[in-house]
């Protein structure tokens, strides 16, 4: 078997521009949405990455003709709501979790038998936070003891039954995972989450012209609800620059003296942008420009100058807006001057991997007094990376990218094990770092 290192150089300075691709979580929902639409959809800026292609490939299997994706561009000839076809084999969702989660909503309301399976990565995740709406809905699922993949999800001769779900944790997955569900149920659906989570699944639903209600509860809660039965419309998507994979430039621009980047396009959605909220309580020099709005979702240009960063308490109320940039913002606490806490986190030890452990032992590797907690972590910061290290990504292309950056400010070579899997988000990473001033070569060897 082959593995990827990233052997990366230490120092370099980060200038220029750039645009990342496009964003997973609205590449994954245009497909999905535009397949159970009727008409042709039309999207541009796609991310061509692993994940979103498992998406598009299930909805091929299902019966959906899909042109391309080619250059960013895709065009969906939707089959509605009811058009679906059962597909011969398993749907291999590879590595992506909002593929499965969220296509087992959509898959729990048709009338036919599907297996979901995934790579071991995958196979790992906990999807018992889907099955528990699914089957209060009445859907039929059988997954492995520990509710996990493989899962099969049962064909219905009637309509799923409408719930008012109040998500245990914030998950944007299952709370879009329930409201694709309500499209084929009997009644109105509606998911309460304890935090704000991405709000990406209503945005586009209304822009197919299923119109979604949400309300704040109170200071945290909110709720989404729709009434199923209805009908998508086709519509045409440009997908903005993907936050999560823009972070890390946001980050080797931040902790990088002398940078000045702007990174174009990039999507502000107010659920996502927690990275910069947390980025410019740490002292961070950003600036948004040229903002404007593209297809519902708002989009602005980032541009981030050097400046010092200090370690702070990392607000509770923004850890799920930053679920996902968290291992590199790990990197912004241990070049910042102090130390920086993070509480209420507990989500990131059943992502693809445990990225409370896996970050923290990267980040001793090198030389950084990381202590990791049962939500989070506690990071002394203000020095180099000192330690010539070989970093273990555990197949985690956000550990793999995030300790790249990590290499600014190392004092000796860094070398990245596991790194394939960033194909699966950030396909052109490495060219893109390269081109901003970094120095990171991708080898192979056997593993």
């Amino acid at each position: 078997m082959t593995n990827i290192q990233f052997h990366v150089q230490p120092g370099g300075h980060i200038k220029g521009r750039v645009r990342v691709p496009g964003d997973k979580s609205i590449s994954h929902r245009s497909i999905m949405l535009g397949s159970l639409a009727e008409g042709t959809t039309t999207v541009t800026g796609f991310l061509e990455g692993a994940d979103a292609l498992a998406t598009l490939n299930a909805f091929r299997q299902m019966g959906v003709k899909i042109e391309g994706p080619d250059e960013g561009k895709v065009t969906i000839h939707g089959v509605g709501l009811h058009g679906l076809q059962p597909p011969k084999q398993p749907l291999d969702m590879g590595n992506s979790g909002t593929s499965t989660r969220l296509l087992a909503g959509i898959i729990a309301g048709q009338s036919f038998d599907v297996t979901l399976i995934g790579d071991a990565s995958l196979s790992k995740r906990p999807m018992k936070r889907v099955v528990d709406p699914l089957t209060a809905m009445g859907a039929q699922i059988e997954t492995q003891a520990g509710g996990t993949l493989p899962m099969l999800i049962k064909g219905r001769g009637k309509p799923l039954q409408a719930i008012d779900y109040i998500l245990p944790m914030a998950s944007a997955q299952v709370k879009s995972c329930v409201l694709l569900a309500g499209l084929y149920a009997d009644g109105r659906t509606c998911a309460t989450e304890p935090a704000p989570t991405r709000d990406h699944t209503e945005r586009m639903l209304n822009g197919f012209g299923y119109a979604v209600q949400t309300e704040k509860l109170d200071a945290q809660q909110t709720r989404a609800c729709l009434q199923g039965g209805g009908r998508l419309t086709a519509c045409h998507i440009d997908v903005p620059s993907d936050i999560s994979s823009a972070a890390f430039f946001m980050v080797a621009a931040a902790i990088c003296e002398g940078s000045d980047l702007v990174i174009e396009h990039v999507g502000m959605n107010p659920t996502r942008t927690g990275v910069i909220d947390i980025l410019r309580l740490m002292g961070a020099n950003i600036v948004l420009e040229n903002a404007h709005e593209v297809g519902g979702e708002p989009v602005a240009d980032v541009h981030i100058r050097y400046a010092p960063l200090k370690g702070i308490e990392i607000p509770e109320a923004l850890v799920a807006l930053a679920i996902d940039e968290f291992p590199v913002l790990f990197v912004a606490a241990a070049a910042a001057e102090g130390t920086t806490v993070l509480t209420g986190a507990e989500e990131l030890r059943v992502k693809e991997s445990d990225r409370i452990q896996v970050m923290a032992d990267a980040l001793q590797a090198v030389g950084i007094d990381a202590q990791p907690t049962p939500d989070g972590m506690i990071i002394q910061g203000g020095s180099q990376c000192p330690q010539k290290a070989k970093i273990l990504s555990h197949h985690d292309h956000r550990i793999s990218m995030a300790m790249t950056v990590a290499g600014l400010r190392a004092a000796a070579p860094l070398v990245i094990d596991d790194c394939a899997n960033v194909n699966t988000s950030f396909p052109i990473f490495l060219p893109l770092i390269n081109q901003v001033g970094m120095q990171v070569a991708a080898m192979e060897t056997v593993a």
